[in-house]
């Protein structure tokens, strides 16, 4: 009896199993042949797309024209700069004392911000041979001033 009771369960759950994916697949291919209906219909131009973002509340370019807009704010901001750089000039005076070296003239001169570094500054005074041109006194630099021109103005030959 109890092989008879198994068997009968196994059947019904054979039976359930079938039914459901048939009733599974069969609605499934309903909704995809509606779904893809409904996308044929829904394509729209391009121009019907830009217009419904746009009303969206989106910002719509080309490639081309956004291209244009950023070489433009490149450009703008290019001009802005280097006007703005032609404006600001810093001076300072460098004053040399008895017994400083090119090391310590490359660090005023690097916290003003006139030179990028102490010790490549040093190293070009070196391959120059200005170490020993280095006079005690006062001298002026302004960042409008080269670099080869701050040398020359604090190093004279």
């Amino acid at each position: 009896m109890r092989i008879n009771l198994l068997s009968s369960f196994a059947a019904g759950i054979l039976l359930s199993t079938t039914i459901s994916a048939v009733v599974y697949f069969s609605d499934n291919g309903h909704e995809l042949k509606a779904s893809a209906k409904t996308s044929e219909k829904a394509q729209l131009t391009e121009t019907e797309m830009k217009d419904k973002l746009v009303q969206a509340g989106y910002v719509v370019q080309t490639k081309d024209e956004l291209e244009k807009t950023l070489q433009a704010a490149k450009s703008s901001e290019t001009t802005s700069s280097d006007s703005k750089e032609k404006e600001t000039v810093t001076q300072v005076v460098v004053n040399v004392a008895d017994g400083m070296t090119s090391i310590d003239v490359g660090n005023v001169l690097a916290q003003a911000k006139l030179i990028p570094d102490a010790f490549a500054f040093t190293k070009d005074i070196e391959s120059k041979g200005l170490q020993n041109a280095l006079r005690p006194g006062s001298y002026v630099v302004d960042s409008g001033m080269s670099y080869d021109q701050i040398i020359a103005t604090i190093f004279p030959n």
